[in-house]
């Protein structure tokens, strides 16, 4: 396991639990932030390592949505088993995880950082498609998208082709047009500027959400936010939110 991937598990006593999640190639180290401001607030709190995640990108690439879902689930029952109410957090991949979590489970409260919302362009995916058709199976890598020079994230160096596919074709397709299903409060961060994950997923997600939306941008900071300038604003109004349930 690389340094910093640790997951984390913390039992306060609270009556309230977050669960926390990381994105796609990434792992508990890009979140812990969040995490840890959980936990300073009183709460109780899990934040797995999503499978084949903060190891190699070999072991990525013998997972799909289905194992990272189903680790989702069962952290939230966690959680559930021992809290009277959960809310459910998550970056980039894990915002979607948030949401498809949210259409499973009674969630409280929903908080998404630069969630996976919708399916890419048909060019793109078309693109996707014939790399891997071509034998492809690994990118560049999309980690440490951050403005802050001094911080780096903990991320693979490559994308694995297949495992993408199985996020936008297990994950968002099937819940993209759900969003107005859900009726839990959303806290959504979007960055201005982000080079992974374009805006228009959080403008979709806000704007065919079913429940109450608090939506904040956020102006300093590139896709992995919980790790940039704006990382305190983010774990601040995160825990304000979930305190004011």
């Amino acid at each position: 396991m690389l340094a910093g991937a640790e997951p984390l598990s913390h039992v306060a006593g609270s009556a309230t639990g977050v669960l926390v999640m990381h994105g796609f190639t990434g792992n508990p180290s890009s979140v812990r932030s969040l995490a840890e401001a959980f936990i300073a607030a009183g709460f109780d709190v899990e934040m797995p390592r999503l499978p084949g995640h903060g190891t190699t990108v070999e072991d990525m690439m013998t997972t799909d949505w289905s194992d990272w879902f189903s680790t989702a689930l069962e952290a939230f029952d966690t959680l559930s088993a021992r809290c009277e109410r959960v809310v459910v957090s998550g970056l980039s991949m894990g915002g979607l995880l948030t949401l498809a979590v949210g259409l499973e489970r009674p969630a409280a409260a929903l908080v998404c950082v630069n969630p996976v919302a919708r399916l890419r362009s048909p060019e793109e995916t078309a693109m996707v498609m014939e790399l891997i058709d071509d034998g492809m199976t690994v990118l560049p890598g999309i980690g440490s998208d951050i403005a802050d020079p001094d911080v780096v994230e903990i991320a693979y160096e490559g994308t694995p082709l297949l495992p993408l596919k199985s996020m936008y074709f297990d994950g968002v397709e099937p819940r993209c047009d759900r969003y107005g299903e859900l009726s839990a409060p959303l806290l959504l961060f979007t960055s201005h500027n982000d080079h992974v994950v374009p805006t228009t997923d959080s403008v979709h997600l806000a704007s065919t959400y079913g429940g109450p939306v608090e939506h904040v941008w956020l102006d300093r900071s590139f896709h992995v936010a919980t790790q940039d300038f704006d990382r305190e604003v983010i774990a601040e109004r995160s825990v304000a939110f979930v305190s004011s349930l």
